[in-house]
């Protein structure tokens, strides 16, 4: 049993105790009601322990679905019907568990204090694959209105790589695909929008620059490989000796006065040419080595879509002699189509979309949003995104008050058909700070520039 308009029943007899701070709330109807097509039947949640961030006066359920993924579900004690259905970033390689959605929650506890239901999906595998996540966080959407409730609103939520499972979700599934519109708007943070063929091509960039310089990834002792693979399906690496291999080279486990003068000098060389801190070298290199073996040793048939054909490299002390000595490689065409179809936006997304990007984002890049932009408006859909940037913050959070701001301007947009604007949510997040505590930044007028300022364009299959 669920709620659905006007009800007042408890969700399950199982989760009675737990939900019945719930059943003095009227559940107006959600754009959803039938989910059309028929799937496979989901078990009930289970009452479950909430995260010490979540407020003592909410209630939490988990359960893992049918199909393997873990998932959390936090409701606030006076919910006022609207869902954030968050997809979150990574990926990670290792399988899921059920710690990582508490994880999850614990990071987005802001979600539950604004007074917003919340749910999340580990999803049901480690690994580069977009839509297999997008239908695990579709799978808990119905989960959450079979066994809890039907909500006002559905917010798809997708932060860092899950910005790309929310937007790619919000593609798949809508009204003529699942039978009702399942989403009303779509909150994008932090986010790899840019697609799997577009997105991480500056960390081949650096492999290759890396190798240039080190050459010892891999070392002149050990068998050769394409490195466009990540690592070849068969070969392992431990962690500890990627990580010496790196500290041998450019002391990355050093501060800049520590280093000797020819690994600072490696150092700045990297930062120049492929344009990322010092600070997050290692991290690009092992998603450059691990999810590029992820990719192309499960997602393409063991060919790569990664290729820096035609890429001119700039800002060394010798860019001729670097152009001359980094390795090429070409980008499999079939490679490119199977990642595409699996990663890259397309931009029809029938509902209202914000984002929202830290403008010196080291991870995602704020350029991956100029590209984003372009895809909106080819696909059809410009007109209903708009876009956000602030000064300060990190990739991973920005600020307590930044997310309320931007779920109740993309709220607004839904309910009013008023679109925000840049300056609407930043004087939103001004006039939320004595709820949430300071952290306001946004910069209204700030454009970013393309795509191929930041990552040289290359030849494309």
């Amino acid at each position: 049993m669920r709620f659905t308009t006007g009800s007042r029943s408890p969700v399950a007899s199982s989760t009675l105790s737990v939900l019945s701070t719930l059943s003095a709330i009227t559940l107006l109807s959600a754009c959803g009601g039938s989910d059309g097509p028929s799937y496979p039947p989901e078990a009930k949640p289970t009452a479950v322990a909430c995260p010490a961030e979540v407020p003592a006066t909410a209630t939490c359920l988990g359960g893992r679905d049918s199909a393997g993924a873990y998932y959390l579900i936090a409701m606030p004690k006076d919910w006022a019907g609207n869902l954030i259905l968050h997809a979150h970033g990574g990926p990670d390689l290792a399988a899921p568990t059920a710690e990582r959605a508490q994880e999850d929650l614990t990071r987005w506890a802001i979600m539950v204090k604004a007074g917003y239901a919340w749910a999340g999906s580990t999803f049901r595998q480690g690994g580069v694959e977009v839509r297999a996540a997008a239908e695990d966080t579709e799978r808990l959407r119905r989960i959450f209105n079979e066994h809890v409730a039907v909500p006002k609103r559905t917010v798809l939520h997708g932060q860092s790589w899950g910005a790309g499972v929310a937007a790619k979700a919000a593609e798949m599934f809508t009204a003529q695909t699942v039978g009702s519109q399942p989403y009303d708007a779509v909150l994008l943070t932090s986010g790899v929008l840019a697609g799997g063929t577009r997105s991480y091509d500056f960390r081949l960039d650096l492999r290759v620059v890396y190798q240039y310089l080190c050459n010892n990834h891999p070392r002149p002792t050990e068998a050769s490989y394409a490195l466009n693979l990540g690592l070849p399906a068969t070969l392992t690496l431990a962690r500890d000796d990627f990580n010496a291999r790196a500290n041998e080279c450019l002391g990355l486990d050093k501060t800049a006065a520590q280093r000797t003068p020819e690994q600072q000098r490696k150092v700045e060389t990297i930062e120049k040419v492929v344009k990322i801190p010092a600070s997050s070298i290692s991290a690009h290199l092992s998603w450059g080595t691990y999810h590029f073996q992820d990719v192309t040793a499960k997602r393409t048939g063991g060919a790569s879509p990664f290729g820096n054909t035609g890429v001119v490299y700039s800002g060394s002390a010798d860019d001729a002699a670097l152009n001359a000595g980094v390795l090429r490689y070409r980008a499999d065409p079939v490679a490119v189509q199977r990642f595409a179809d699996d990663t890259d936006p397309k931009g029809a997304i029938p509902v209202p979309v914000l984002t929202t990007k830290w403008i010196s984002d080291p991870t995602a890049f704020v350029e991956l949003d100029a590209y984003f932009k372009t895809v909106m408006d080819r696909g059809g859909s410009g007109d209903r995104l708009v876009q956000t940037f602030v000064n300060t913050g990190t990739h991973s959070y920005i600020s307590d008050p930044t997310y309320p701001a931007l779920v109740t301007s993309l709220l607004d947009w839904v309910e009013t058909r008023t679109k925000p604007t840049p300056a609407s949510v930043a004087q939103r997040c001004t006039s939320l700070e004595a709820r949430f505590g300071t952290g306001c930044s946004f910069a209204p007028t700030y454009v970013p520039g393309a795509l191929e300022t930041r990552v040289p364009a290359r030849t494309r299959p």
